[in-house]
């Protein structure tokens, strides 16, 4: 799929979410962060299916929090390890492509993670690339524009900077 495609599909994406007639389904990211002198970088993945940029996430798992399911994520698709907050710093929806044309409407909450350790080996190892970026940068690269406000507007300082 193109970029092009992909950008089409992801405009789509929030207008679909809000008149599907069905509620979403939740699920839970992290927004992993490490600090690099004054400032941060923000780390993505590609997705297994197109290979866009997006931030570990899965749905809400049972026996442990949304923050630990979050956490939980970034290990099994990015290999991190960290601190991973209570406190969700907002949401974004989108659309989840099943296949053959179906799709299902989804809200996710996103919880930040100070990135203490980043393994090479992890459960996706092969099936995904991870890289760092500049706030600003990430936030170019994701499709989704809710997440991409929420990036530009975090602080680990102060978890989310104003608006």
């Amino acid at each position: 799929m193109s970029k092009i495609q992909l950008a089409k599909r992801t405009r789509r994406t929030t207008a679909t979410v809000a008149s599907s007639g069905r509620p979403p389904r939740l699920q839970v990211a992290a927004l992993c962060y490490r600090p690099t002198g004054h400032t941060f970088r923000v780390l993505l993945i590609t997705s297994r299916d197109t290979g866009r940029w997006v931030t570990p996430k899965g749905w809400p798992m049972r026996n442990r929090t949304e923050a630990e399911a979050a956490a939980r994520e970034a290990y099994e698709e990015a290999g991190i390890r960290g601190d991973v907050s209570t406190r969700s710093i907002g949401h974004y929806s989108y659309m989840k492509w099943l296949g053959k044309g179906r799709a299902i409407p989804c809200m996710v909450r996103v919880y930040p993670l100070r990135v203490r350790q980043v393994l090479k080996s992890y459960p996706e190892t092969k099936q995904r690339r991870n890289k760092w970026f500049r706030p600003s940068k990430a936030a170019r690269k994701v499709l989704e524009p809710e997440l991409a406000a929420l990036i530009r507007g975090f602080d680990p300082k102060g978890k989310v900077a104003a608006k």
